[in-house]
């Protein structure tokens, strides 16, 4: 069974950096769109970037120049690079990995791990 462990949250004053990872347990991870999703309190999950096997990116326009999203397939690990953090950024951030146009997720949800931008 494949699992997902997010890690790298934590409390962030506004303008902050922070760096998510996310492991994956299994072998799907090299050949698999990964991405990262967020949910902010009272919202629905959205998806922030993906990132193809081959290293391709995708983002979510807002997120644009402020997030980059990688990988390191010899880990097994994608990460989210978060850069001038704004309280909206609050959530808590998932990975999965992804499919479609749509990029909708395959997996079950790992625990995600919690991003509060505050001063």
């Amino acid at each position: 069974q494949v699992q997902l462990v997010e890690s790298g949250g934590g409390l962030v004053q506004p303008g902050g950096s922070l760096r998510l990872s996310c492991a994956v347990s299994g072998t799907i991870f090299s050949i698999s769109t990964m991405g990262w999703f967020r949910q902010a309190p009272g919202k629905q999950r959205e998806l922030v970037a993906t990132i193809s096997s081959g290293g391709s990116t995708y983002y979510v326009d807002s997120e644009k120049g402020q997030f980059t999203i990688s990988r390191d397939n010899a880990k097994n690990t994608v990460y989210l690079q978060m850069n001038s953090l704004k309280p909206e950024d609050t959530a808590v951030y998932y990975c999965n990995a992804v499919e479609g146009s749509d990029f909708g997720p395959l997996l079950g949800w790992g625990q995600g791990t919690q991003v509060t931008v505050s001063s």
